[in-house]
């Protein structure tokens, strides 16, 4: 995918939109609630293949179109309409699915970013929690429902939940399918951040400008060390990150480390906790 492609958009079930080095990139089923169907699957897929390689998209945001983020799978397409197709094809459909929610977000090699700017339910938590961040408007609306449809949260959805939420609040969500707000939210850590609705992209946008000033070759290894480290142990953590740091430092084209460390101690014109090196010197 071009610069000049994703600045027109993509396809009919996503678009994307590339402004001052951020990729906006909108599940745009607004009539269904963005629910995830087959459509939303490819393009997803493709999307993220496109815009990993593209150097003018540097930070994700996904987002959706009209009142809500994503209303989850999508009953009807994704699962009824899908019955009587060949078992290898409809299996590949799951399996993209998971792919891009979970494994190709997780571990994207660029930050990603969830706006959530309404109805945020189901497998939708799946991308939530798979984007590194996520700022919500408060009066956005979450909800695990699947028990009041007599299913459980599968696919990937209940390990997703427990990675980021208490315990107490996720046994009572995932027990009763009742709905919680984007405050709510805030306050069990599922999102970083809740503010007004009419805040929400500024939230955004100034949230993309503070990661674009970071060295993209450590914060692409800073994210992948967090997450392989959650499932080690003490003595394992400390000898994968100590390689980890080496190689990060051998590899950064930008040599941040010395810049840093020049512009902190050489040059005394840069304090590393109000904000990033010079990387432009």
């Amino acid at each position: 995918m071009t610069q000049a492609e994703t600045a027109r958009g993509w396809g009919e079930a996503v678009t994307v939109e590339v402004t001052d080095g951020v990729a906006w990139v909108t599940l745009n089923r607004p009539d269904k609630r963005n629910a995830i169907n087959p459509a939303i699957v490819r393009e997803m897929t493709a999307v993220l293949d496109a815009l990993e390689g593209d150097p003018a998209a540097e930070v994700l945001v996904i987002t959706g179109a009209g009142e809500a983020f994503s209303a989850g799978q999508d009953l009807k397409e994704y699962f009824r309409e899908t019955e009587g197709w060949p078992p290898h094809e409809r299996e590949r459909l799951f399996a993209q699915n998971a792919a891009w929610q979970w494994r190709r977000l997780m571990h994207y090699r660029k930050p990603t970013i969830a706006m959530v700017n309404g109805w945020c339910f189901g497998g939708a938590f799946q991308v939530l929690v798979g984007c590194d961040l996520a700022i919500t408007a408060e009066d956005a609306t979450f909800g695990l429902s699947e028990i009041n449809w007599g299913i459980i949260p599968a696919g990937i959805v209940t390990k997703s939940v427990s990675m980021v939420m208490p315990q107490r609040d996720a046994m009572y969500y995932i027990m009763t399918g009742e709905t919680f707000d984007g405050r709510q939210a805030a306050e069990m850590r599922l999102v970083n951040r809740a503010v007004p609705r009419e805040a929400l992209r500024g939230e955004v946008e100034k949230l993309a400008a503070t990661l674009r000033q970071k060295n993209p070759h450590v914060l692409r290894a800073a994210k992948s060390a967090y997450h392989h480290v959650r499932q080690m142990g003490w003595e394992q953590a400390l000898e994968y990150l100590m390689a980890k740091a080496d190689a990060t430092k051998f590899r950064d084209p930008e040599q941040g480390d010395v810049k840093g460390m020049a512009q902190f101690i050489d040059e005394k014109r840069y304090k590393p906790g109000l904000g990033a090196y010079d990387r432009d010197s």
